[in-house]
């Protein structure tokens, strides 16, 4: 069986895979399907934007497809960037110097934030199921770690006092928001297969 992670980004796709390791099936991304133009993100929410996506894909491709939104919600700016999160500066590079700039002024006990992820796994006759992952953390001052991509650099997990990036992919793939969501959607998808 085939089932497509409608994202074009290898980095995401890589972690989804691991997250899903284990399940009899071979994963494909949008990278398979070139002729499939940019889903238009216009939901109001992580939920809505997921089942655009997959509801899409599944319906082009006639496979069950997995798709994701998910961003940072930071207190401190009323919880954006939010479903913004990807566009909210050009790069990961950009998005974080940005987020840190905005934050400049905001002492440690004030830079709460939250990773949200919403999980749509959709049929090609449209049904649809969706899922969420939430992981609550601060804000870092400065970027700190190589690991991971996104906000990353710059989210840190209480627990360890140490941002996604530094723990790495073996302990993030674990804790996660996305891991949270995607392990919910395997169960789905075990029972299935």
């Amino acid at each position: 069986m085939q089932i497509v992670l409608a994202t074009r980004n290898l980095k995401k796709a890589r972690e989804i895979r691991k997250i899903l390791k284990g399940l009899n099936v071979e994963f494909l991304s949008l990278k398979d399907f070139p002729e499939i133009q940019k889903i238009e993100e216009k939901g109001r929410s992580f939920s809505e934007n997921a089942t655009l996506k997959a509801r899409k894909v599944a319906c082009l491709t006639k496979r069950i497809s997995l798709a994701d939104d998910s961003g940072l919600e930071v207190d401190a700016l009323g919880g954006r960037p939010g479903i913004y999160s990807a566009r909210f500066a050009r790069n990961d590079r950009e998005r974080n110097r940005k987020l840190l700039r905005l934050l400049k002024n905001i002492p440690a006990s004030k830079r709460k934030a939250t990773f949200r992820c919403a999980v749509a796994i959709a049929w090609p006759n449209r049904r649809t199921q969706v899922l969420e992952g939430r992981y609550r953390g601060k804000i870092a001052f400065k970027e700190r770690g190589k690991a991971g991509f996104g906000f990353d650099p710059i989210f840190i997990i209480p627990r360890y006092n140490k941002t996604f990036a530094e723990l790495g992919l073996k302990i993030k793939n674990r804790i996660s928001h996305r891991s949270q969501a995607f392990r919910k959607a395997k169960k789905i998808l075990e029972k299935m297969l």
